[in-house]
């Protein structure tokens, strides 16, 4: 592979970009380049959620949910969770510092919310209680372009891929500038993320002022716009600055300072630049273009940068492989999302599967959640038919207690006979009974049972998920430890308050 020679003469001039491919850009009857419907993204609407809610969907603001590479400083720190609604969501916790004024909070980050993007990961709530500043926003499973460039365990990220970054970015960039929100605050490779398909998708983070006075900038200063290190102010141009030094990231896939990397260009050893893992992947023309525009947006004076529409025309025909799927690319697999969750000692023992363990909480918890159901142990007539199924009760918890599980169903399944309204927590112990001797799908069915006695007990949802999992529905188990888990922090919540 010879040496890259400049391309500049390739490049036309910002004032003369002609207008943007139809594939991605219609023309409106005025002339102005407009949004295609195949890049709006609808998602899930916009709206204020609860302290409770946020706290619940990251099980407590647990830290083991919070997402590494977010590029955040605590304690503006972001937070995986899942809704109850089954959607997965990233949650950013700001300091009361940051955002005083609630009020001023909750309508910066409304308008943010309206600014809907197929390339961005789109905003979708907010929250504003007491101390607490939080953002809501779509979840990317995949992690930051910083890591996929910087921190790779299986590949470096393919050339193909990596133009196809910076024309996601450019987009989603042009499309908030033609929204009004013409300042993205520290735009880096933390701000890239990857959603489920592997994807490049911009963080709405970035559009928020994340202080006081909006002079937010907290990348390495070699990193940093020139007028912001003598105004302390971003101006859309910042924004190409910022944009040219993810194109050094991508181009490179190591941190080089800008000054250092326009001295190379100069010296017109610009090869020198080039990701070594990228050997024989890229034409020499396509990388020179793509330093060449890298140059441009570094420039020291923000009126001589490119605007936003001219990089999209210079990047769009470098894409040569826009049928293969992004994940594809990457070579990344059709995971789930996982998010850690806080169980109690039954709901461990139920997800390893630990029946002696199970049985042995059982034991010692007892009747106590069935005190104010409504069931019929607690009669206050005496009768021979009370006294009858007190006995029976009695030979079903010994047998149980004895490990005799099969003679415990036989006299748990006499007592739920003869009581109107059974007991949930007879059910609980023949449901482990039915585990205990290999028919889990008649456990299963008691643990569905129990949670009809009591809807919110985490037990009976704890041992639909040993059921489940028994059975070989593995996602359906960890929906159940889910729901436990989150009922179990709703009761402490209750007991504290």
């Amino acid at each position: 592979m010879g040496c890259i020679q400049s391309k500049t003469t390739l490049l036309r001039s910002p004032k003369d970009t002609p207008p943007l491919p139809e594939t991605d850009k219609q023309i409106s009857a005025s002339g102005e380049v407009e949004e295609s419907d195949n890049q709006q993204q609808k998602g899930p609407a916009f709206k204020e959620y609860s302290l409770s809610e946020l706290r619940k969907a990251t099980n407590g603001f647990n830290p083991d949910c919070i997402v590494s590479e977010s590029g955040e400083k605590a304690p503006n720190v972001v937070y995986r969770g899942r809704l109850e609604t089954n959607i997965f969501i990233a949650v950013k916790r700001f300091s009361k510092l940051s955002w005083p004024d609630a009020q001023q909070f909750l309508v910066e980050a409304a308008g943010v919310g309206n600014v809907r993007h197929k390339w961005l990961a789109n905003l979708i709530g907010c929250c504003a209680e007491g101390d607490e500043r939080l953002l809501v926003a779509e979840f990317m499973p995949h992690d930051t372009l910083s890591k996929h460039l910087f921190h790779y365990d299986k590949q470096p990220l393919p050339w193909e891929m990596r133009v196809r970054v910076a024309y996601h970015i450019a987009l989603a960039l042009d499309h908030c500038s033609s929204e009004n929100w013409k300042i993205y605050h520290d735009l880096n490779a933390y701000r890239v993320l990857f959603d489920e398909d592997g994807d490049p998708r911009l963080s709405t983070f970035g559009l928020m002022k994340n202080s006081r006075d909006g002079k937010s900038y907290s990348t390495n200063l070699a990193y940093t716009p020139p007028e912001f290190m003598q105004t302390g102010r971003v101006i859309p141009e910042s924004v190409i600055y910022s944009y040219g030094t993810i194109l050094l990231d991508l181009l490179s896939g190591k941190h080089i300072p800008p000054s250092h990397a326009l001295d190379i260009i100069r010296g017109k050893s610009a090869l020198v630049l080039m990701d070594s893992s990228l050997e024989g992947q890229y034409e020499n023309d396509y990388a020179a273009t793509m330093i060449e525009l890298a140059s441009k947006c570094l420039q020291y004076e923000a009126r001589d940068r490119p605007d936003i529409k001219f990089l999209l025309t210079a990047i769009e025909p470098l894409q040569k492989q826009k049928e293969v799927a992004s994940h594809v690319l990457m070579g990344l697999p059709k995971t789930a999302v996982v998010v850690p969750i806080m169980l109690s000692p039954l709901g461990k023992a139920c997800e390893r599967m630990d029946l002696t363990a199970v049985h042995d909480i059982l034991l010692k918890t007892g009747y106590k959640d069935d005190e104010g159901a409504d069931n019929e142990l607690s009669f206050q007539d005496w009768t021979q038919q009370v006294q009858d199924m007190l006995n029976t009760k009695k030979f079903g918890d010994i047998a149980f207690r004895d490990k005799d599980f099969q003679n415990a169903i036989d006299h748990y399944s006499k007592l739920v006979a003869m009581m109107p309204a059974p007991s949930a927590t007879v059910l609980a112990r023949r449901t482990l009974c039915y585990m205990m001797i290999g028919q889990p799908e008649l456990a299963l069915r008691d643990a569905m049972q129990a949670q009809v006695c009591i809807p919110e007990w985490p037990t009976a949802f704890y041992l639909q998920a040993l059921a489940l999992s028994k059975l070989g529905m593995e996602a359906d188990a960890q929906d159940m430890l889910h729901d436990g888990a989150a009922f179990e922090a709703k009761r402490q919540t209750c007991w504290r308050g």
